[in-house]
């Protein structure tokens, strides 16, 4: 008789589990001094409402994927550290973040000041790395909300990019 309620509840588990993850996908050009722009396509799955997820971008030669994260008030700065970590100087050498009229924050100032904005690092498989940084337009909704934002390869091309609404 266990047996039988167990499996009568799989299907209900499984659609909550189900539910619970959001996914979404938005476009973008890739463009370098010189070069002719290429479209980008991107693609995340959050488990959390799209505050947090995994985050592919296909580039017509290249596929690249890693995590993404909004930052809000409750964002802890270890979460954040693993994006820094392949960057020489950091974000800091990215206007977006810092500059010579911004000096770098601490991670407590950092994260109220770019509440509401999505970071993500996302590699390649031959270790090739692409920063990202998107603004929001709702926040309370997450990734779900849309937004657009940039992101930049390691060999300095940048990708705009858009993430429709929901």
């Amino acid at each position: 008789m266990k047996i039988t309620r167990i499996f009568a509840a799989l299907p209900v588990l499984l659609l909550a589990l189900v539910a619970c993850t959001t996914t979404g996908s938005g476009g973008g050009q890739l463009a370098g001094p010189g070069a002719q722009e290429e479209p980008v396509t991107f693609s995340w799955t959050s488990t959390d409402g799209g505050m947090s997820g995994a985050m592919t971008a296909a580039l017509p030669n290249a596929s690249y994927q890693g995590r993404f994260f909004q930052i809000t008030q409750q964002t802890r700065g270890e979460v954040l550290t693993p994006l820094w970590t392949h960057w020489n100087r950091g974000w800091y050498d990215w206007p977006y973040w810092s500059g010579p009229e911004f000096p770098p924050y601490p991670a407590t100032q950092f994260i109220t000041f770019y509440s509401g904005k999505v970071v993500a690092t996302l590699e390649s498989p031959g270790n090739q790395r692409m920063r990202c940084r998107f603004h929001l337009v709702e926040p309370v909704r997450g990734m779900s909300g849309g937004g657009e934002g940039q992101c930049q390869l390691s060999d300095g091309r940048l990708v705009r990019a858009t993430f429709p609404g929901k």
